[in-house]
């Protein structure tokens, strides 16, 4: 599996912008504060010189926070389940994609219908992330509605672990399942400092806008940061909701959010690896959701990976989701432009591809779409080379005027380095109808009916047998 590298250049913010943002956050942060839950959090920034007020509000200074981008890792490398390299954070501008392993509802795209999410509908979505070369990993919610509330989170973790392997993204309902899962993945891997070694699970939680970092959300920090796993932490603004109806506005609070989230992880534990993420959206005032497809919300992740960039921090977007609850023009349309937003940005670790019906559900025939349009895409963002031997100037001057290059070895050697789609259509006579919904479903049965993940080994399965005799 290739990395997907860009070699364009492309930015929503200049320097003078991203200078101007950072300065308004560092405002918000040290003259307006933000609000902290939890005793040992809270004593932990005062100990490093943020000020308590009267109301409650934390202010931390703009020296705590230089300090903390000084401290968090630049550079991020994440594995596998076998623990081979699977996605590099790094100066090279790579680009990752992942879907995930569960929701609240599931796309069936054999019954044609949404339903309900259920326990055996991880392993199908392992499946189709394991056996997708443009997808990475997978993001473990825990949301199944045929499983106990109360042991989601660790039994979801579980499944996918058993069932997908590549990397896993994983949330967790509380503060006591995120511990669960980091214990669980450490035993598998043979003990936490080898998991620390070569982390091939990643953490996601998030604050509360507006400038609220609730008990949770701490806590969460606060694990992550003493265990040394990776973590996500990433702000959900609504303009108009959950930030101001202003961009600007709304991308300094969002990026003071997150900047809060790695102050207090670089004050439990320096070096904690950070991954910054942010989705500054839009509340549509029409029906009052939290639009995952709005063109204002991936110009303004396309703007905030630029910041993050200047930072030098890995970011975590999203794309390849959509607004609407079936597959349609709509949400081709949703899709595609967010991949291609995203590929042209500065991001690199991409949640939510296949997600539908602003995030209440799961289709993997999109994912299937999506890993059909990255594919595509990618040949964009690689841009164009211009080194000399590109320029095939001795074939122009064999071939001449008038002639075809069509026999040419040249073009024998090199006419798969273009795109040839798998779905649409190039055909000279094109049929009447569209296939392409015929061709993915079939893509999906055969991946369901014949793809095998890796096999896991006898200690491996012995392990989570053993966790999963515990919920």
């Amino acid at each position: 599996m290739s990395d997907i590298k860009r070699n364009i250049s492309f930015s929503v913010l200049n320097q003078q912008q991203i200078e101007k943002i950072h300065e308004k956050t560092l405002y918000l942060m040290e003259k307006v504060g933000m609000q902290y839950a939890g005793e040992r959090s809270i004593k932990l920034l005062k100990d490093a010189g943020a000020t308590v007020d009267r109301d409650g509000r934390v202010h931390i200074s703009r020296k705590m926070v230089e300090r903390a981008l000084d401290c968090a890792p630049k550079k991020l490398q994440l594995y596998n389940r076998d623990g081979s390299p699977s996605m590099l954070i790094d100066s090279r501008n790579q680009v990752y994609f992942g879907t995930h392993a569960d929701q609240l509802q599931y796309v069936d795209p054999f019954e044609n219908r949404v339903r309900p999410f259920k326990k055996a509908d991880t392993k199908t979505m392992c499946k189709v992330a394991s056996a997708l070369k443009n997808i990475y990993f997978v993001l473990s919610v825990g949301m199944s509605a045929d499983v106990d509330p109360k042991i989601q989170t660790q039994t979801t973790f579980i499944e996918t672990l058993k069932n997908f392997d590549k990397t896993i993204n994983f949330s967790s309902n509380d503060i006591r399942s995120l511990q669960d899962c980091i214990d669980i993945a450490a035993d598998f891997a043979g003990g936490l400092p080898k998991l620390q070694e070569k982390p091939f699970i990643f953490n996601y939680c998030e604050p509360i806008p507006p400038l609220k970092h609730p008990l949770e959300s701490t806590e969460k920090i606060y694990i992550s940061a003493e265990n040394r796993i990776p973590f996500v932490y990433m702000p959900f603004c609504m303009m108009g909701g959950t930030s101001p109806m202003s961009i600007a506005g709304t991308l300094a609070q969002c990026n003071a959010e997150a900047l809060g989230g790695l102050v207090l992880a670089q004050l439990v534990s320096e070096g904690t690896p950070f991954i910054y993420g942010a989705m500054p959206s839009i509340m549509d005032m029409k029906t009052t959701v939290g639009s995952y497809a709005a063109p204002e919300f991936h110009l303004n992740v396309a703007a905030m990976a630029d910041l993050v960039a200047w930072y030098g921090l890995p970011f975590y977007g999203t794309a390849g989701c959509t607004d609407a609850k079936v597959i349609d023009e709509q949400s081709m349309f949703e899709m595609t432009y967010e991949v291609f937003s995203t590929l042209l940005s500065k991001a690199n670790i991409i949640h939510d591809v296949g997600i539908m019906d602003h995030c209440n559900s799961v289709s993997p025939e999109l994912v299937v779409l999506a890993d059909e349009v990255i594919e595509g895409l990618k040949h964009y963002a690689a841009g164009i080379s211009t080194d000399e031997s590109d320029f095939a100037m001795d074939v122009i001057e064999a071939v001449g005027p008038g002639s075809s290059y069509l026999c040419e070895e040249h073009t024998l050697d090199n006419f798969k380095s273009v795109w040839y789609p798998r779905y649409f259509s190039r055909k000279m006579v094109s049929e009447d109808q569209s296939q392409v919904s015929e061709l993915v479903k079939a893509k999906l049965r055969d991946i369901v009916d014949n793809y095998e993940v890796p096999a896991l080994d006898k200690d491996s399965l012995q392990c989570l047998k053993r966790w999963e005799s515990k919920f």
